[in-house]
C-alpha cells in the first residue's frame, strides 16, 4: 500500500525541494486521518471475506428412534443415523476465493484514491496557508513603510513643502492596511482550522509554512500516457476483474453439487431363531447430486454481468474525459500563473523604480505625497499578485500530479 508520501513524492521533490514540513504533514495526514482509517479497515473486512468463502456447507447430521420397529430377516431395526456433506463441483470454492480476493481489490483502490485526495487538499490547503501569511507580511511591511514616510510628510509640514492632509492620508491609508491585516489573520486562522482537521489534531495548532517559494526554471516533465495510471481509472480495471471472476464463479456454481453421507442402523438380534447374521448392524455409504434443472437463476446473472461489464467501459470512458478536462484546465491555468508571475515581477521592479526617484525628489524638496501613495498601493497590488500567482502555480502542479503521476 503505498504511502501519501510517495504517491506526492514527484511533486514536492521535482517542484521544490525546500518544503520539507510539507511532506511531514503528509505523513502525519496518512496516519491519522479518520476517512483513510475507515478505508482501510473496508479492505480488511473485504480481504478477510476471502477466509470466508473458502468453507463447506454446513455437515448434515441425524438420529431417529423406530418407534415401531421394522423386522428384517436378521433383526429388527432400531434406530437410524446419518451424516452427510454436500460439496460443491470442482472448483467453485477457489472461484468464490478469487471473486472475494477482487473485491478486495477494489476496496484498496478505493484507499488509493482517497488518500491521494486527501494528500491533494492538505497540499492544497498548505499553499493557502502560505499565501495568507506572505501576504500578511507585505501588508506589514507596507505599513512600516508607510509610518518612515508619515515622517518624511511631518518633516515637510514643518519646512512648509507638505501639509496636513498629506500625513492624514498616509495615517488613513496605514489604518486601512492594518484592517486588511487583521482580516486575513482570521482568514488564516479559519485555514488553519480546516488543515487541521485533515490531519485530524486541534484546530489551534500552529502550522509551520515555508517562508518563501519560488517558480521552478522550468515545468516537471511528464507524458499525457500517465493519466491512465490514475487510480480513478484504475479502479474500473479492478471492478472490470471483478465481474468478470463474478462471471467464472457463476459458471461454477450453476454445474451440480456433489453429496456424500453415512447411514448407520443397528439391528437388534433374533431370539427365535439364529440365522447368517443375526444382529448385524447396517452400514450404508450414500453419494447424491444436486442438479440446477431450473437455472433461469444463474443465466440472469450472466446477462446481469455482461451488462455490468458494458455500464463499467463506459463510466471509465467518462470519468477519462473528465480526468483529461481537469488535467488541460490545470495546465492552461499552471502557464497563466507563470505568465502572471513574469508580468508582476517586471511590474513590481518599475514600481520600485518610481519609488527611488520619488524618494531622491525629497532631497530637492519636490516630493508629492499623492503620487508616494499611489506607487504604494500599485506594489502592494503587484506583490499581492505576485503571491497569489505562485500559490496558483503550485496549488494547479499539485493538481497535475494528482492527475497523472501513479
Amino acid at each position: 500500500m503505498k504511502s501519501i508520501t510517495s504517491i506526492f513524492g514527484l511533486l514536492f521533490i521535482s517542484v521544490f525541494t525546500q518544503a520539507q514540513d510539507l511532506q511531514g504533514y503528509l505523513q502525519e495526514a496518512e496516519a491519522n486521518n479518520p476517512e483513510v482509517q475507515a478505508y482501510k479497515l473496508r479492505y480488511d473486512i473485504a480481504h478477510e471475506k476471502v477466509n470466508e468463502v473458502n468453507t463447506l456447507p454446513n455437515t448434515t447430521v441425524s438420529a431417529g428412534y423406530f418407534v415401531s420397529e421394522p423386522e428384517t430377516r436378521t433383526g429388527a431395526q432400531r434406530a437410524r443415523f446419518s451424516v452427510s456433506q454436500m460439496v460443491p463441483w470442482f472448483g467453485t470454492i477457489t472461484a468464490r476465493e478469487n471473486y472475494a480476493s477482487s473485491m478486495a481489490e477494489t476496496e484498496y483502490a478505493e484507499i488509493v484514491i482517497v488518500k491521494r485526495k486527501l494528500a491533494l487538499s492538505v497540499a492544497l490547503s498548505y499553499y493557502e496557508l502560505y499565501a495568507i501569511d506572505a501576504e500578511q507580511k507585505i501588508l506589514e511591511d507596507n505599513i512600516q513603510l508607510l509610518k518612515i514616510y508619515e515622517r518624511l510628510a511631518l518633516t515637510s509640514v514643518e519646512v512648509g513643502n507638505a501639509s496636513a492632509v498629506d500625513v492624514l492620508r498616509l495615517q488613513i491609508r496605514q489604518n486601512e492596511l492594518q484592517q486588511k491585516k487583521e482580516v486575513l489573520q482570521q482568514v488564516y486562522l479559519a485555514e488553519q482550522a480546516s488543515f487541521n482537521n485533515l490531519l485530524n489534531r486541534k484546530e489551534s495548532i500552529a502550522v509551520e509554512t515555508i517562508s518563501e517559494l519560488q517558480l521552478p526554471e522550468e515545468d516537471p516533465l511528464y507524458t499525457a500516457d500517465s493519466l491512465l495510471l490514475n487510480p480513478e481509472l484504475l479502479k474500473y480495471d479492478r471492478l472490470y476483474e471483478s465481474v468478470v471472476q463474478s462471471e467464472l464463479l457463476n459458471k461454477k456454481e450453476g454445474a451440480p453439487d456433489i453429496g456424500f453421507g453415512l447411514d448407520y442402523v443397528p439391528v437388534a438380534e433374533r431370539t427365535d431363531m439364529n440365522p447368517l447374521d443375526n444382529g448385524k448392524d447396517i452400514l450404508m455409504p450414500m453419494v447424491s447430486l444436486s442438479i440446477p434443472i431450473f437455472n433461469n437463476r444463474y443465466k440472469s446473472i450472466t446477462k446481469q454481468n455482461e451488462l455490468r461489464r458494458q455500464e463499467i467501459e463506459l463510466l471509465k470512458k467518462d470519468r477519462l474525459n473528465v480526468l483529461q478536462t481537469a488535467l488541460s484546465r490545470a495546465q492552461f491555468q499552471r502557464n497563466q500563473a507563470r505568465i502572471q508571475f513574469n508580468t508582476q515581477e517586471k511590474n513590481l521592479k518599475q514600481a520600485k523604480d518610481a519609488e527611488e526617484i520619488l524618494i531622491k525628489n525629497y532631497e530637492t524638496g519636490t516630493i508629492n505625497f499623492n503620487d508616494i501613495l499611489d506607487i504604494q498601493e500599485l506594489q502592494l497590488k503587484f506583490q499581492t499578485n505576485l503571491v497569489e500567482s505562485v500559490q496558483l502555480y503550485y496549488s494547479k502542479s499539485a493538481i497535475i500530479n494528482y492527475l497523472i503521476n501513479q
